[in-house]
C-alpha cells in the first residue's frame, strides 16, 4: 500500500529520533493509512480508497464523498480523484 493519500497528499515526515543523552538519529513518520470503502450517492456504488484517518473524518464532515469531491479544486487532486470528481459532476448535472 503506498504511503501517499489520495485524496489530500499527505505523505510520510522526516525528522530526528532524539535520545535521553540528545544523539540524534534519523527517523520517519508515517500517515496512519487504511484501506476503506466509501459509498459515493451520485454513482450509487462503493469506491475503495487508501486514505489516512483525518481524511475519513473529513469526509464526515462535509457530507460523504461526493460534497467533498464537489468542492474541491481540481488541481489539488490525483488523476484517479480527478476522474471520480468529473464522473460525479457529470451524474449530478444529468440529474438536477
Amino acid at each position: 500500500m503506498a504511503r501517499k493519500h489520495v485524496l489530500g497528499g499527505k505523505a510520510p515526515q522526516f525528522g530526528n529520533k532524539v535520545s535521553h543523552s540528545n544523539r540524534k538519529s534519523r527517523r520517519k513518520w508515517l500517515p496512519n493509512m487504511q484501506k476503506k470503502s466509501v459509498f459515493s450517492m451520485a454513482l450509487g456504488r462503493s469506491v475503495r480508497l487508501s486514505m489516512p484517518v483525518s481524511m475519513i473524518r473529513t469526509l464526515d464532515f462535509s457530507g460523504g464523498l461526493d460534497n467533498f469531491l464537489i468542492s474541491q479544486s481540481t488541481e489539488s487532486l490525483s488523476r484517479a480523484m480527478r476522474r471520480l470528481q468529473a464522473l460525479i459532476r457529470e451524474k449530478n448535472q444529468s440529474n438536477g
